[in-house]
């Protein structure tokens, strides 16, 4: 067998077969770069309310509205671009998607209208006062965690 650089050309085609399948589609690594990057602006904004839940950052009326504005904005975004089949955990480098997301459509559609409607229900308490924002943050927390449960994977 010819050896290219001390190595066989059987071990030179698999590294490259693997390479290739890795980065195979960019729109599929594209879309859980974006969905990684929404994640993390829900996760930026849930605990900066969070903290003003917990007394850790003083409350503010006016920043706790902008932050479940952009909360409930990122929550809204369309789902048919970010959530694409073949993004599953193991499939694209990255994802922690589970494959029940696309078996069980219907079951991700309903936790991800969940948590935009405890986006959207957060903006007004935000604005109300400590306690109210307190309140709405047991459906932001809960939407949050039923869907993770459900339909993320372990970290790699």
């Amino acid at each position: 067998m010819k050896r290219i650089f001390g190595l066989s050309l059987a071990t030179c085609a698999l590294a490259a077969a693997a390479f290739a399948g890795s980065h195979a589609n960019p729109a599929l690594e594209g879309a859980v770069k974006a969905r990684n990057a929404q994640m993390s602006v829900i996760a930026y904004h849930t605990g900066l309310l969070g903290g003003m839940a917990k007394g850790d950052v003083p409350y503010d009326a006016a920043t706790a509205v902008a932050a479940a504005e952009n909360l409930a904005s990122a929550a809204a975004m369309k789902r048919a671009v970010l959530w694409i089949e073949g993004t599953e955990q193991g499939a694209v480098a990255g994802s922690r998607a589970k494959a029940e997301i696309w078996s069980d459509a219907d079951g991700f559609e309903e936790k991800a209208v969940a948590l935009e409607a405890a986006s959207s229900a957060m903006i007004t308490a935000a604005g109300t006062d400590l306690d109210a924002l307190r309140a709405a943050m047991a459906d932001v927390g809960g939407s949050c965690g039923a869907c993770h449960k459900a339909y993320r994977g372990p970290k790699n």
